[in-house]
């Protein structure tokens, strides 16, 4: 179940992903996050690896390939809309290929976007994924 009536907590896997100094955005589109930015990411598949649902997230919202991921930070993330994520957040490079807006009905378009001049309004998990990259704390329990 994906709504607030969930019996468990959804793993969150979102990738913080850079190039040229500039990180990858893309507008939320749907109820959950709508008018939102967010970088890249999705849940984690039953049996599957971070770091290849980090490669196949990026790949599948966006087309790019991506290299050189690194853990970034934990997050114990409960939502007003009543979501409740364990999410994780990893950075990655840029390795092939221009965004594309593979999920349309998801995501208005891609954009890079330099860390201190990030667009408003940001998703929810991502504010403590850019403190977490700045001050090196990596444990949020909201």
């Amino acid at each position: 179940m994906e709504q607030g009536n969930q019996q468990r907590p959804i793993v969150g896997i979102g990738v913080m992903l850079f190039k040229d100094g500039k990180i990858l955005l893309g507008k939320r589109k749907g109820s959950h996050g709508a008018g939102q930015y967010a970088w890249p990411g999705g849940k984690l598949d039953l049996m599957e690896s971070i770091f290849d649902c980090a490669k196949r997230e990026v790949k599948e919202e966006t087309g790019l390939e991506i290299s050189d991921i690194k853990f970034l930070r934990v997050m114990n993330l409960k939502t007003p809309d009543n979501y409740h994520f364990l999410d994780i957040a990893l950075t990655a490079q840029w390795k092939s290929g221009e965004p594309q807006t593979l999920e349309p009905e998801k995501c208005k378009g891609w954009a890079w976007y330099d860390i201190d001049n990030l667009p408003e309004p940001l998703f929810s998990a991502e504010p403590s994924a850019v403190e977490a990259y700045k001050t090196g704390k990596n444990f949020f329990d909201a």
